[in-house]
């Protein structure tokens, strides 16, 4: 049975991914909302979604559609709006009815999750997050390896993501550190997600510099040692990548081992549907860790560059 859907800040970057995992899971895209008028996109999957610049007004329909027949139902609310909407657009798809779909992060202060689960409980419905990266095919097979050495030695990692932003990202709510959450939160929360879920949970970190365009440190987990950087400034790319004309550069070496995961990331969000959809999503609890070292990451004071800094950051700030 097809199943109705409603996606919030679907002019927004990572909106393009859910729109297809809606429609390559068999389900119709109802009603869409963005406060940017820019939503041409929206014909490439139907040309029958009703569209909102207004929250107010999609709201009032949304809400219409709840008292009419069984059938017009919104089933899921997908988020993609801005970090800090997030919280209160899950409570608005709990409220009507429906599940919520939420892009990362989930909320960008760990004492958010609490009150959500209330939320949860309260009314019967779920909220479901997306961590695409742990169903990716290279990490499966990372972690199932991983599983199987059952190593007692702790891992030496390095992270490094740079992303190259022009001068807008600042200006725009990303650039604001209460809107986003900031670097650790905005672009890097997937990644902490990521290594948490494979080497077990956090027993310290230290950040040695934090500005609005980078920022890097040291993670210390169950079972690795973390080196992280992360840049929105293209003049840390590597001098491959510029010669090259790259704008984005991921590295993640475990044991000096690159991990290659920069393919593959096409369906990833339909995966994370199909797995929603089976019952089988992430959910609140699976995303409290990240969130909680992201918050710790973005309140903490700058120790400077020490031992266990990312030779990125080193050659960055020097």
């Amino acid at each position: 049975m097809s199943l109705n859907f409603a996606v919030l800040g679907v002019g927004g970057y990572i909106a393009p991914r859910h729109l297809k995992a809606i429609r390559d899971t068999g389900n119709r895209l109802v009603v869409a909302c963005d406060p940017n008028d820019s939503v041409g996109i929206l014909d490439g999957f139907s040309y029958e979604t009703s569209y909102f610049r207004e929250f107010e007004r999609f709201d009032r329909h949304v809400e219409k559609l709840r008292r009419s027949s069984a059938d017009q139902h919104i089933n899921y609310v997908t988020i993609c709006s801005p970090n800090y909407l997030h919280d209160a657009h899950i409570r608005f798809a709990l409220r009507i009815g429906a599940d919520a779909i939420c892009e990362k992060p989930l909320v960008l202060n760990p004492w958010n999750c609490d009150a959500l689960q209330e939320l949860e409980r309260e009314t019967g419905r779920r909220i479901h997050t997306v961590l695409q990266l742990r169903v990716h095919p290279s990490i499966l097979a990372f972690r199932e390896k991983l599983q199987k050495e059952k190593s007692a030695r702790k891992h030496d990692i390095n992270l490094t993501y740079i992303t190259s932003r022009g001068k807008w990202y600042l200006i725009s709510w990303k650039g604001d550190m209460e809107k986003s959450g900031g670097l650790a939160t905005n672009i890097g929360i997937h990644f902490f997600d990521l290594l948490i879920w494979l080497f077990g949970p956090v027993a310290g970190q230290e950040v040695h510099f934090a500005s609005p365009t980078k920022t890097g440190g040291y993670l210390e987990l169950e079972n690795a040692r973390v080196k992280w950087f992360l840049s929105t400034d293209r003049n840390d790319l590597p001098q491959s990548c510029r010669e090259n004309n790259k704008t984005t550069f991921r590295s993640l070496t475990i044991d000096d081992t690159e991990i290659e995961f920069s393919e593959g990331f096409a369906d990833l969000h339909t995966t994370v549907y199909n797995h929603i959809l089976a019952g089988n999503g992430y959910g609140i609890e699976d995303a409290r860790a990240s969130i909680q070292l992201a918050h710790d990451i973005r309140r903490a004071k700058p120790t400077g560059l020490n031992m266990h800094s990312h030779e990125y950051l080193r050659k960055a700030i020097s």
